[in-house]
């Protein structure tokens, strides 16, 4: 890091703790109603949550070296015996075909000896169609009944039948790509001869955890049309800060795609069971009890997310209630055996959860003066602009410097975090604080990825309508009737309205959602093969993309004449050493930079041919979807295109009813 950069980081930081100082003895006002005192201290205290939780990204980013951030995967070393893998496949009630493509995938992970290697189905409802597809693909099945202790019982009665020293954790829904092991298992072996050289200096390795990836779009990607300029919302935790944690060595295990030290995992008693995040509680435990843990960049599995919004809130209060939950458990304030590092990210971590509970207070400060003048700050215009205005522009600016290095530069700006905070607050917020007065959720289920669309998922729109339009009132009254230094003097006031109003505005198109179309991701691939014409000629062609219900292809010896759409054909394709046979009909034929690309609905046989095709589309990560946010892009780029694009939609929407009379 430049000492320019560097010098910028404490600037930003100082200037910010001048301006919370400043806020705390000269703006609170202490003689108003005890209802307005009260939302004035929450309005501050939220502000000095805000600014820490930047501050300890900071601290963790100056701390960060370019070794730390970029772990080097080593080879697997002819010095330590190559270790024996279990490999856990955790189901609870989701469907058999979701669950087949990662056994599936599981079956196809590379490792020097794959004797070594052992995938188990961890099932907790002892399913006999779940027990079948394990005996199909000969792996083992551990089934129970009657389990009263969520994932964390499956994988504790699944573990007692298994002996290898490491074993990987994935869930149903996140396929593996055969690249797997061999990110992960060197770096024990090579802490394994650490420890013999040196074990004086050298900390035990009890995990390592790869990234959450995801081969559809989420629902901010899907919703706002932006599969091709923000990253999944996820990744800004797996693929940033959760790098950061790992090069610290406390990575935070994230509940799938993880390999474990068994040793480790044992002598803390296994996954712990009073708790629906289990992952994060026994990360902790692990780094508590001596061992460190890592977290690699380069994502080696693929899932899919929810992109419904009762999934989506569902999913998501289900880890707020969980971390809240754990950090009571592992008594994150007090307990004397965490480190000062490890203290550290589990704060950060706990008030991220807090952060939705500081938008909503966020939103009505600005909305109390603006409607019912009710004063929460008292600051004069200008000592306000000579105070705030510095500190806050900077520290946004360094926040969205920071916002990822090395590969993963630019993964999610401020603006992009201010819209995903706005979206969940008023879902989040009260779980939270309930969750923090012990008041604990009935009952979770696991997430479904299915989307639906009801009535009732049609009213979780109203929180941003009713606050879109409070607010969209609020700037109109506050601002009528003003002129000249009027308007000056209320910037502040309407600079905030503005910036609610637009988070707003994309959480009312994120909740409007968006038909679903298309019933399988497709996936870049380009292999080669060979296409059947009509007159019975074999033609050479390479993929464009594929999905287990479609290819694209072009044929590489020019276009055929004998091709046509709705013609069936029959096709051909490598993976590997094995030739994939399919059959289909030719959807469409369009022209791509002076090339024909054919598109077929493909059928695949239930047999070695869908197991090849299956591994052929999900080893690897969708290349369809962006890794990095296109930074020319801003909310109100994307505000202005939902809006044409929404528009056009009911225009022709209401084109086609007129039409019919």
């Amino acid at each position: 890091m430049s000492n320019k950069r560097r010098f910028l980081y404490f600037l930003a930081i100082a200037l910010s703790i001048i301006y919370l100082l400043w806020r705390v003895f000269f703006t609170i006002p202490w003689r108003a109603n005890i209802l307005t005192l009260i939302f004035a201290l929450l309005l501050v205290i939220s502000e000095i949550l805000s600014n820490l939780t930047g501050f300890i990204l900071i601290f963790f980013r100056m701390l960060s070296t370019k070794k730390k951030w970029n772990l080097v995967i080593p080879d697997y070393t002819s010095t330590q015996p190559l270790p024996d893998v279990d490999i856990i496949i955790v189901t609870h009630n989701e469907p058999v075909e979701l669950l087949r493509k990662t056994i599936n995938a599981a079956t196809y992970i590379d490792y020097p000896d794959k004797s070594k290697v052992h995938v188990v189905v961890a099932d907790d409802g002892n399913r006999p169609e779940v027990k079948a597809l394990a005996k199909h693909y000969h792996v083992g099945y551990s089934g129970m009944d009657d389990n009263h202790q969520a994932k964390s019982g499956n994988i504790n009665h699944t573990l007692a039948k298994l002996h290898a020293p490491l074993f990987a954790i994935f869930d149903t829904d996140m396929i593996p790509f055969s690249s797997f092991l061999r990110n992960t298992v060197p770096l024990f072996t090579e802490n394994f001869q650490q420890l013999a050289d040196d074990p004086d200096h050298t900390e035990p390795l009890s995990f390592v955890q790869t990234p959450q990836s995801f081969y559809n779009a989420d629902i901010f990607q899907f919703n706002l049309f932006s599969e091709k300029i923000i990253p999944n919302e996820q990744d800004f935790f797996s693929r940033d800060v959760n790098i950061l944690n790992g090069g610290n060595k406390r990575a935070l295990f994230t509940g799938s795609n993880a390999v474990f030290l068994r040793q480790a995992v044992d002598e803390v008693g296994g996954f712990p069971t009073d708790t629906i995040t289990e992952d994060f509680e026994l990360g902790t435990m692990l780094n508590m009890a001596g061992y460190i843990s890592l977290a690699t960049k380069v994502p080696q599995s693929s899932g899919i997310t929810p992109i419904d919004m009762k999934g989506v809130i569902k999913q998501q209060t289900r880890w707020a209630r969980g971390v809240i939950q754990s950090c009571r458990n592992l008594h994150i304030f007090t307990n004397r055996h965490l480190s000062f590092i490890n203290r550290v990210i589990l704060l950060n971590t706990y008030f991220y959860w807090w952060a939705f509970f500081r938008r909503m207070i966020y939103m009505i400060a600005p909305i109390l003066y603006a409607l019912f003048k009710i004063q929460v700050v008292n600051a004069n215009f200008w000592i306000l602009m000579v105070i705030w205005a510095p500190g806050y522009f900077l520290l946004h600016y360094v926040m969205g410097d920071t916002s990822g290095m090395g590969d993963n530069a630019k993964i999610r700006n401020e603006r992009w975090g201010e819209v995903q905070e706005t979206f969940f607050a008023p879902y989040l917020f009260i779980p939270v604080i309930l969750e923090s007065l012990g008041i604990k959720a009935k009952k979770f289920k696991v997430t479904a990825k299915n989307v639906t669309y009801s009535l009732k998922d049609k009213l979780y729109i109203l929180p941003y309508l009713i606050l879109w339009t409070i607010t969209l009132v609020a700037i109109i009254k506050f601002n009528y009737g003003k002129y000249g230094s009027e308007i000056l003097v209320g910037s502040v006031i309407t600079f905030w309205l503005l910036m609610h109003f637009v988070n707003l505005s994309m959480c009312l198109f994120i909740a409007m959602g968006r038909p679903v179309y298309r019933k399988n991701e497709r996936f870049i691939r380009r292999v080669s093969g060979t296409v059947q014409a009509t007159d019975g000629q074999w033609h050479p062609i390479m993929t464009e993309d594929v999905s287990e219900g479609g290819i694209a292809f072009r044929t590489t010896d020019g276009p055929v004449e004998t091709i046509a759409e709705g013609d069936h054909i029959k096709l051909t394709v490598k993976h590997q050493d094995f030739t994939i046979h399919l059959s289909g009909q030719v959807a469409r034929i369009s022209h791509r930079d002076d090339d024909v690309i054919y598109s077929v609905q493909v059928e695949v046989t239930a047999d070695e041919n869908r197991n090849h095709y299956l591994q052929l589309i999900y080893d690897g990560s969708n290349k369809t979807l962006p890794s990095v946010q296109d930074t020319w892009v801003t909310p109100f780029d994307e505000l202005y295109m939902n809006l044409v694009v929404r528009a056009r939609t009911y225009e022709r929407k209401l084109s086609r009813r007129f039409n019919r009379f």
